[in-house]
């Protein structure tokens, strides 16, 4: 008889795992039927067939089951000890015939198309390196946990922070999505502080990976609030432009529709280069504090100002601000920020240029604004906007 703790538990345990060879498969089976097991478990020629048709579990999956035979076996050999000691190899069979059937969930479930559940289009998800989606629910307390179920932080409402201690070693990325009439809060692993605007996507390690770079991607608008680092520099990639810092207080504005990538900055300094270059300080731009650095999506030139700031980050607190900007472009500002479609027929409006600055107004006040400045009618129906 093999040694029970050692032999049977090592090939049990390949057994598991589908790393068997038909020696080992005929070698589990008669061990389970020269101990009078039962005349119903599966020959060796079935086993070798439900073995093909399962998928090789992971490492601790296995270990899981296998330490539920263990303990199915150790429960049967106390009670059973004396008047049945065939009874411990009986759970051990048993437990290898439910293992199978098991198997053959996991199967199912590994081979089945990962579906993530319906999500409506005004909803906050964040997404997992795996694929996963998880939606985020406002006003709630939660945790974040990682594709292994693994706590990596926790959400408070419209914010997450992302725990510094965390044992990942490795650059794992989650994706934060933020829908129009939405802003949300985020910490990042390092303590860098970073607010989403409406329409924002951003793309970030779970855990900043000592030795690299703090590189992440956005796609909309953000104001980062950067952790000093010297020896890992924060880069945002936004599109076709690298932005680099050590740590400082600026704005991102990068949506798919703008020709320009707009980067203002509050304090410290940034460096500003395209995304296929690498950065040098005496060749790239550097920005200071009160300036705002734009950088053409078509021809990639930067061109520099000195502007206020206050109207590139007051919309952090529910404001908005145009500077020389057409009556397009602003409605394609106030669809993110409401939540709603405007439809805008005179081309006229559309091409007029404006210069305006509200604080947390409502759709309604806006546009207020705008009929006084110009003269037009609108109606609005359900979340449509259609202005003459």
């Amino acid at each position: 008889m093999m040694n029970e703790n050692s032999e049977i538990k090592e090939i049990l345990n390949k057994f598991i795992l589908n790393q068997c060879t038909a020696e080992e498969t005929t070698v589990v089976i008669d061990y389970c039927k020269n101990n009078n097991l039962t005349t119903d478990f599966p020959t060796v020629d079935e086993v070798k067939t439900l073995l093909n048709e399962l998928p090789q579990m992971d490492a601790n999956t296995a270990d899981q089951l296998f330490s539920k035979i263990l303990i199915q076996a150790q429960e049967s050999e106390e009670i059973e000890q004396i008047k049945f000691p065939f009874k411990k190899y009986l759970a051990i069979a048993a437990s290898i015939i439910v293992l199978l059937s098991i198997g053959f969930s996991y199967r199912k479930n590994f081979n089945a198309p990962k579906i993530n559940p319906v999500i409506s289009s005004n909803e906050i998800t964040l997404q997992l390196e795996n694929g996963d989606i998880q939606v985020i629910s406002e006003g709630k307390k939660s945790q974040v946990a990682d594709a292994d179920g693994h706590i990596v932080g926790n959400q408070n409402g419209n914010k997450i922070a992302y725990d510094t201690e965390t044992s990942i070693e490795k650059l794992v990325y989650n994706t934060l999505k933020i829908p129009n009439g939405k802003r949300f809060e985020l910490e990042l692993s390092d303590g860098t502080i970073v607010h989403l605007n409406s329409g924002t996507t951003l793309k970030y390690p779970v855990k900043f990976i000592a030795g690299a770079n703090r590189q992440v991607f956005l796609d909309g608008e953000a104001f980062f609030d950067v952790a000093k680092d010297k020896k890992h520099p924060f880069i945002v990639n936004a599109d076709k432009l690298n932005v680099r810092v050590l740590g400082t207080h600026f704005n991102v504005s990068s949506y798919p529709e703008d020709d320009l990538t707009d980067v203002v900055l509050v304090e410290g300094s940034v460096g500003m280069y395209s995304a296929n270059e690498t950065f040098n300080a005496d060749k790239n731009t550097i920005l200071k504090p009160g300036y705002k650095g734009s950088f053409n999506k078509n021809n990639n030139r930067i061109n520099t100002k000195e502007v206020n700031t206050d109207m590139y980050t007051c919309w952090m607190n529910g404001g908005l601000a145009f500077r020389d900007i057409t009556f397009n472009s602003i409605c394609k500002k106030l669809e993110r920020k409401y939540d709603v479609t405007i439809v805008v027929k005179s081309q006229k409006l559309a091409n007029e240029k404006f210069n305006a600055r509200f604080g947390d107004k409502s759709i309604e006040e806006v546009l207020s604004y705008f009929d006084d400045a110009y003269g037009f009618n609108y109606s609005k129906k359900n979340n449509i906007i259609t202005i003459n």
